[in-house]
């Protein structure tokens, strides 16, 4: 069988890190009795340089033929932050409606985790988030000096909104940002993450602020028991954000699934990579269970260390086992991630985690060892 998915390495590490998941991918495939036809396409700094593009129009269509994409890192230094970001890497995930973001919080055997008297045992969960709704709309304003008048105006209003007054203020100066939960967005969210609850300890935790954002968050709340309704064999809670953040640190154990808003999502999610050793070590998917989904290592692209062969490429890799178990390989799936296991309790690893194997070494060791 033959699977077809795009790559795109993008910049500083990016290309090197993903050519180490794509050569496991291939060993993978190899013993697995499947064939990845990978297709590349040339998305990053280098090419917004020379031509000023970003994603094009072209390349959304090309993208749309696959069912998988692997991704390996993107910004680089020589461009204004964010520009990259939004106009790669977030303009694929919008287009393709990738409206989840799933995290795993696994703690590998033979990684150490911050966490005192924690052990892999403990640490066995993931977050569902929501990714494409909350703050992150882009729907907002930031207004001063010559807009004057306009400022004032705007910050009436929302005094108005606020208090039901006509409130006179002398704001010089505003900025304000909506966010947005629908019935249709926050549904399909959550009830892909009572699905996979199914298929694990059947525990589902909600994280909102309801208890302060009411309006936005309200509505979560009684999106998220309407679809538990349906799932009666699924025990469920209710945390605040601030309240979860402590419960991920004191007792992760508990945690099975986590579904959240965009916003917590994107902050909870780094705090369970630390938990689990790190950012080399947490993998990312950016799902569309009808669409084009996306697999990426979570961390940035590290410019200073572009070509020098000593990033690590766990995150990458376990990435590309996401992938696999996405498009069907589960068998795969699970070999890779048991051979980075392996060659973590073997001290096969870069650096950055105590060893001295370049990234390119430990690509090539993987492979080897998901093909025993």
């Amino acid at each position: 069988m033959q699977h077809r998915v795009a790559a795109i390495g993008g910049d500083g590490i990016g290309p090197e890190i993903l050519a180490a998941g794509r050569e496991v991918l291939d060993a993978a495939g190899e013993r697995f009795g499947f064939d990845i036809a990978w297709t590349d396409f040339d998305l990053g700094a280098e090419r917004y340089l020379d031509t000023g593009e970003l994603v094009t129009e072209e390349d959304l269509q090309d993208l749309s033929q696959f069912r998988a994409i692997y991704f390996g890192a993107i910004g680089d230094d020589r461009v204004k932050p964010g520009i990259l970001e939004k106009g790669i890497l977030l303009a694929i995930r919008f287009h393709f409606d990738q409206f989840i973001n799933l995290r795993p919080i696994k703690l590998l055997d033979g990684v150490s985790t911050p966490l005192a008297n924690k052990g892999p045992e403990d640490i066995d969960f993931v977050v569902v988030r929501e990714n494409t709704e909350d703050f992150y709309v882009g729907i907002g304003s930031h207004m001063k000096g010559a807009h004057e008048k306009k400022v004032l105006e705007v910050a009436r209003n929302l005094y108005t909104i606020k208090f039901g007054l006509d409130v006179e203020t002398d704001a010089d100066e505003i900025a304000y940002q909506i966010g947005v939960v629908t019935r249709a967005g926050a549904e399909r969210a959550i009830r892909y993450a009572f699905d996979l609850a199914m298929a694990r300890e059947r525990r589902v935790t909600s994280v909102d602020k309801a208890n302060v954002l009411s309006d936005v968050y309200g509505l979560w709340r009684d999106v998220f028991l309407g679809v538990a309704a349906d799932y009666p064999d699924v025990a469920t809670e209710f945390n605040f954000v601030d309240a979860v953040t402590m419960w991920f640190v004191k007792n992760p154990e508990w945690f099975d699934v986590v579904v959240t808003p965009n916003m917590f999502g994107d902050i909870i999610t780094d705090l369970g990579a630390m938990i689990q050793g790190g950012l080399g070590l947490a993998p990312g998917g950016n799902i569309n269970p009808a669409g084009t989904s996306m697999f990426e290592p979570i961390h940035g692209s590290a410019p200073k260390y572009r070509g020098k062969d000593v990033a690590n490429p766990l995150a990458t890799i376990w990435a590309g086992s996401m992938l696999l178990d996405h498009i069907g390989e589960r068998e795969a799936a699970k070999a890779v991630l048991g051979a980075i296991e392996q060659s973590i309790r073997g001290g096969f690893v870069t650096r950055d985690m105590g060893g001295t194997r370049r990234t390119s070494e430990v690509g090539e060791h993987i492979a080897s060892l998901v093909m025993e």
